[in-house]
């Protein structure tokens, strides 16, 4: 179709150079006629879904020899970090049967598969999104990616003996004093090693940042979905306040891009030198 452009793009080398693979879901701008004609808000407030600019924060960590992903179809047409079922059914037309969606927090919130609100300004679409519409974005954008993106940690697998994915996103200024402005979530040691996240607490603090783990963020359907420690696939989500990297507008790029990207990287390194540590360290909880 003349208004679906492809939904992402890959980034890297042909044959990986670092067991990292770099995932960037919420940064994507390709907002079709279509979408924002069916949207009851303006295209400025369908862009706040967005993880702003962190598609052109990852090219040092790309420049360092990992692959990396990176969707253009925009959060607000389909939100990769949710399951395929995890949607709202009062939003689609005809109501999906009983059991074909999950609920969750996310999806009582409006932030499920589709976004159905944006806080501040209410209801995101005109009227209910054909049952038809929704198969489409599942199967054009959604399952395309998270398939391409299973088949880079296998390779980075196949030629390392380990993969690790790096799910890049960005997260409101954090407004407390004291809180800290990057946050590692590894569905609290379900999604990763601990020798690894601590490798990447490490290299984020070296850099000179404050760092969390798991609060208040933890990793979604993505970390949740790819990350098998068990199988020497490991998956950590990355969480960035967008007051480090932004200007005041949290629109454009700030004075810190340049040193979120060097962040970037710095963990990327961090993650492969250990991830190709022997084995029995990784293994060394």
């Amino acid at each position: 179709m003349p208004d679906s452009p492809p939904p992402f793009r890959r980034l890297g080398p042909r044959i990986p150079g670092s067991p990292v693979v770099v995932s960037v879901p919420h940064a994507g701008r390709a907002y079709s006629e279509n979408l924002l004609a069916s949207a009851r808000v303006s295209r400025a407030r369908l862009e706040t879904l967005e993880d702003r600019l962190v598609d052109r924060l990852v090219w040092r960590a790309v420049e360092g020899g990992a692959v990396a992903l990176i969707a253009d179809a925009p959060r607000a047409e389909i939100d990769l970090n949710r399951d395929e079922r995890e949607l709202d059914p009062a939003m689609v037309q005809p109501r999906p049967a009983a059991g074909a969606t999950v609920e969750s927090p996310r999806t009582r919130g409006g932030l499920g598969l589709i976004p159905a609100r944006i806080a501040g300004s209410g209801a995101i679409w005109r009227q209910r999104i054909s049952a038809a519409e929704v198969a489409r974005r599942i199967e054009r954008i959604h399952r395309p990616y998270h398939a391409a993106l299973e088949a880079e940690l296998q390779a980075a697998k196949a030629r390392f003996g380990i993969a690790v994915l790096l799910d890049c996103h960005s997260m409101p200024p954090r407004g407390v004093e004291g809180e800290a402005p990057v946050v590692l979530g590894d569905r609290h040691g379900g999604s990763m090693a601990e020798a690894l996240v601590a490798a990447a607490e490490r290299a984020a603090r070296g850099a000179g940042f404050r760092v969390a783990r798991n609060a208040p963020y933890a990793g979604g359907h993505i970390t949740e979905r790819h990350g098998r420690p068990e199988r020497g696939i490991h998956a950590l989500q990355l969480e960035l306040d967008r007051s480090l990297y932004l200007a005041p507008d949290l629109r454009t790029t700030g004075p810190g891009f340049d040193p979120v990207a060097r962040l970037i990287a710095a963990i990327a390194r961090a993650l492969a030198a250990a991830a190709l540590e022997p084995p029995e360290a990784i293994a060394a909880e």
